[in-house]
């Protein structure tokens, strides 16, 4: 016992069912048109959430929604068309969840963008568009839900980070995106610390190499830069589409429900080297 620990019995233990169970919670999912995000909302949705999918491409998501609504349970899900930069598209966002739903529970920060460039022949222009999604983007749309989460006095912020926020990207050149994604994380321990007393947990997952669109091109079709990926982490491979969805879960549920501030990598070993 801790000096902290209460007397008497300990807290029943919940099944793995219960531990990570979200029915009739609300999650907004950003990015949702593919990759990632797309496989986030479905995971959500599987356990119990009622997710809004959010992204520019809205004939995807609308796609998804209607698969995901075609499922068994009483999960819904709807399509939400959202430029994560434009502020008031994000307000529409959370408007939208709040009509349809109630209130905002979970929101996933996934939407992003980025390429190779050497940090010589970057310009401010570009520089500032890779802030606008990755980091402004990101801010606002938390800022946001959370006006209703405090109100709640609960809710959990999942940004997606990347190693790349917390190591160095050489000899692969990503300054600008490098630059985005480490504010994300000291965003995350911030907002986790000022949040944290009235019930809203702000945590991030820093993924390591996965297929996605963003990658393809610049990673997993490039026999070279696959041979680096495969050297360098220390399980030897990319991850799976699969990979992500424990972490996802544990910081969307009560099972992390003493968790705030902390980024999270799944990566294979790559920020262990």
């Amino acid at each position: 016992m801790t000096a902290h620990e209460p007397a008497g019995d300990p807290a029943p233990v919940r099944s793995p069912g219960e531990l990570f169970d979200l029915t009739g919670q609300v999650a907004i999912v950003t990015g949702a048109s593919s990759g990632l995000g797309r496989r986030f909302g479905r995971v959500l949705h599987a356990s119990g959430a009622h997710v809004v999918l959010a992204a520019r491409r809205e004939d995807r998501l609308v796609d998804l929604a209607a698969e995901l609504n075609g499922l068994p349970g009483n999960a819904r899900a709807v399509a939400q068309a959202c430029d994560v930069s434009d502020e008031v598209a994000t307000r529409a966002l959370v408007d939208r969840a709040v009509a349809e739903f109630g209130t905002v529970d979970v929101v996933v920060n996934n939407a992003g963008v980025g390429d190779g460039k050497r940090a010589i022949d970057e310009t401010n222009d570009r520089v500032r568009a890779m802030l606008e999604v990755n980091l402004v983007g990101l801010f606002t749309l938390s800022r946001q839900s959370a006006t209703v989460m405090l109100a709640n006095g609960e809710g959990s912020i999942i940004n997606i980070a990347s190693v790349l926020g917390l190591v160095a990207s050489a000899p692969v050149q990503q300054a600008a995106y490098c630059a985005a994604k480490g504010g994300v994380v000291n965003l995350t321990r911030q907002l986790g610390a000022e949040w944290g007393r009235k019930g809203v947990r702000v945590n991030a997952i820093a993924p390591g190499w996965f297929h996605s669109e963003m990658t393809a091109e610049t990673m997993f079709d490039d026999p070279a830069a696959m041979d680096f990926v495969l050297r360098e982490t220390p399980m030897g491979r990319a991850g799976e589409a699969d990979e992500l969805d424990g972490a996802l879960l544990f910081l969307a549920s009560g099972a992390s429900r003493f968790v705030t501030g902390i980024t999270l990598p799944v990566d294979g070993g790559w920020t262990a080297r």
